[in-house]
């Protein structure tokens, strides 16, 4: 057996999202650019031979068995029919329901990590079309690389950014995604661009206006975050980003912080930190 690992679980962000229309089966045909950061949970599996997938650390107000980490080392034991299994630890830092993609990257990274550690040799597009079942962003993080996104968030285009470093700011609120893409307020009809033609200012996020309607301390987060840098919000929140070039003006905006906010400084980076550790482990 090998030994226990260390498997980042990064976060991403929206660094835009227009919704270009809404479909019959009503789903929304959207573009988006998720940018992968260096920032965000931490798993760990010890892998044992009878079979079993333990959790040893459960979230508050989530069923083991809807976590997506089970959900996913399942599906990966049921595709493969390895006899193995593994008890996993979660090390949680991003918040849940924030736009930040922690159960999705989590999700990712057990398939990710659960192939290697049980020898299940599937390729990359066999664990992202396993993850594309558990949800529409687990695909942008089992390929790993900050991705250009279409379609329905299907079509992804792998990208290559200026890696900036980025204060995301957590408002104590939860945004419901679903209640957020059902409303008749929010905007469907935002013109198609070509990658080449992204610029940050010349991009929005459709949910950020609505949002920030229903949610007034998030609406109160974002015109403080404006003040130090151009600040966005990620997905349909309630997570809030600033861009920076520099991280010592993160770390100023930082330490500014109103009372009641949580927040961490990080960098944008090309490639995930699961990648770069399968490389090395390789």
């Amino acid at each position: 057996m090998k030994s226990p690992i260390t498997w980042p679980s990064p976060a991403k962000l929206n660094l835009f999202l227009h919704i270009n229309g809404r479909r019959p089966d009503n789903y929304h045909e959207l573009q988006s650019l998720f940018q992968i950061l260096d920032y965000g949970d931490e798993l760990q599996f010890d892998v044992v031979p009878d079979g079993d997938v333990e959790l040893k650390t459960p979230i508050e107000g989530v069923d083991n068995n809807d976590n997506l980490i089970v959900k996913a080392a399942r599906l990966l034991k049921q595709e493969t029919q390895t006899s193995l299994g593994c008890e996993i630890t979660l090390t949680k830092k991003l918040p849940m329901g924030g736009g930040i993609g922690g159960g999705s990257s989590n999700a990712a990274t057990t398939l990710l990590a659960l192939n290697y550690l049980w020898d299940t040799k599937l390729n990359i597009s066999q664990l992202a079309e396993l993850g594309l079942s558990l949800g529409a962003d687990v695909p942008i993080f089992v390929r790993g690389h900050t991705a250009f996104a279409e379609g329905v968030g299907e079509k992804i285009t792998a990208v290559s950014l200026e890696e900036k470093h980025y204060l995301v700011v957590v408002p104590p609120s939860h945004v419901s995604t679903a209640a957020i893409f059902q409303s008749p307020n929010l905007p469907r009809s935002t013109p198609k661009i070509q990658w080449d033609e992204y610029n940050f200012d010349t991009t929005r996020n459709d949910c950020e206006e609505l949002v920030c309607e229903l949610y007034p301390n998030i609406a109160k987060t974002l015109q403080w975050l404006l003040e130090y840098a151009p600040s966005r919000l990620t997905g349909t929140g309630a997570c809030i980003f600033a861009v920076f070039k520099h991280e010592k003006d993160a770390l100023f905006a930082l330490e500014k912080l109103p009372d009641g906010l949580n927040g961490f400084v990080c960098k944008g980076v090309n490639q995930s930190p699961v990648h770069r550790l399968l490389s090395e482990l390789s």
